[in-house]
């Protein structure tokens, strides 16, 4: 399967860090106390920037998990104590006001991508780890029983990246997870004061394929679904999550690892690659009649016939209902945070403003899900729409 790497534009970032657990095999608890930050009293909207509002009905809370499956070998660092993952839950929460706002990244955290982005005269990190969120730690949830949707992060930036999102899905009755996939950011904080760096940017560089990322993240998948939705999941919560609707969605690479875990995964029902090349082609079965979506760049890489090639020879192989959307005016990093980043920081944008950005792919993200997941049709996933003139349908 030929394809392009696409490099990451400018500017992503922070992470969620809420009250971890840890389980490591059978697990047992303990929290960190990283979990979350007072707002200044004298921050304002010029200092810090600001994730726009959920759309949904629901307030949201947050709580963070530190998983380690001691059952594999990490592939970055065969020394580690096991696959290690840091997973941030956002979901429903009973009522707004419950609780303090979750964090969007620690200043280490920050300071490293903006290093690994050579950004440091354009990017405060401590300002970009002041970022505003909606969410609140520990929240009591809302009653209810939820469809789960896992949020995977491309290649060299974090979870933390897709919180707009993340947070619009919970406000819309989902619970998400985010999933840092060890080794494989700039830098993720994890218990013990430790700083996880991006070993993996190192082996792939030196000729270590693509797919090796993709196929270890399906396997962090199934792992994380063992722990939410097995016999004795790990959060206190996990009541809320309903076990037989299960997507999953993700950005870049993320993306690309949406299709590969559902080829592994029974239980992930629906899926969605936001501008990610393919890095493996899906087994002779396809998805078993299990939907996918493609969301990408209107440019010459994901227009039918572009320079990625993975998105034309995937698209025949997807065997249920599927759909190839490119919206005009984004670039790469449009499917994430970033763009709120730039815009904020005053760095270069891309013809298609901030918060469009952000309102498309929220849009379109739980319109899928609505669909696939609760059984809602939604006829904005019929065709082109007046009210989204950006967003264009394919069928090559």
């Amino acid at each position: 399967m030929v394809k392009l790497t696409r490099t990451a534009t400018a500017v992503t970032l922070a992470l969620s860090l809420a009250a971890p657990l840890t389980i490591a095999g059978s697990a047992t608890a303990a929290t960190t106390g990283q979990d979350t930050i007072a707002q200044s009293a004298s921050a304002t909207t010029a200092e810090y920037p600001r994730l726009p509002r959920p759309t949904g009905k629901y307030a949201v809370g947050s709580h963070t998990l530190h998983l380690v499956d001691q059952s594999r070998t990490d592939p970055w660092v065969p020394t580690a104590e096991g696959r290690e993952l840091m997973v941030t839950l956002h979901y429903p929460a009973a009522r707004s006001g419950d609780g303090r706002h979750a964090r969007y990244a620690t200043t280490e955290e920050a300071r490293l991508l903006v290093e690994g982005y050579g950004l440091g005269a354009a990017v405060s990190p401590e300002k970009l780890s002041g970022m505003r969120t909606h969410s609140r730690v520990g929240s009591r949830p809302a009653p209810g029983h939820f469809p789960l949707v896992v949020l995977s992060p491309g290649f060299s930036v974090s979870r933390y990246t897709q919180t707009a999102l993340a947070e619009d899905l919970a406000s819309r009755g989902y619970v998400t997870a985010s999933v840092d996939h060890a080794y494989e950011s700039f830098g993720v904080a994890f218990p013990g004061k430790r700083m996880l760096t991006c070993r993996a940017c190192d082996a792939l560089n030196g000729g270590v394929p693509e797919s090796v990322v993709t196929s270890t993240r399906a396997e962090d998948v199934s792992y994380l679904l063992d722990a939410l939705t097995g016999p004795s999941p790990v959060w206190r919560n996990a009541e809320i999550i309903d076990s037989k609707r299960i997507g999953m969605a993700g950005h870049s690479i993320g993306g690309a690892s949406a299709a590969t875990a559902m080829a592994a995964d029974r239980r992930v029902d629906a899926g969605i690659n936001m501008d990610g090349a393919f890095w493996e082609p899906l087994p002779a079965e396809g998805l078993r009649g299990r939907p996918f979506m493609m969301l990408g760049t209107d440019d010459d890489m994901h227009r039918p016939g572009g320079r990625d090639t993975s998105w034309n020879e995937m698209w025949p192989t997807l065997d249920g209902w599927k759909r190839w959307l490119t919206v005009a005016g984004s670039d790469h990093m449009s499917f994430s945070d970033a763009p709120l980043i730039t815009e904020h920081f005053g760095l270069p944008q891309t013809p298609l403003p901030a918060k469009r950005a952000v309102k498309l792919t929220r849009t379109y993200v739980a319109a899928f899900f609505d669909q696939h997941l609760r059984g809602r049709p939604q006829p904005l996933l019929k065709g082109p729409s007046d009210a989204n003139p950006e967003v264009k349908f394919h069928n090559p």
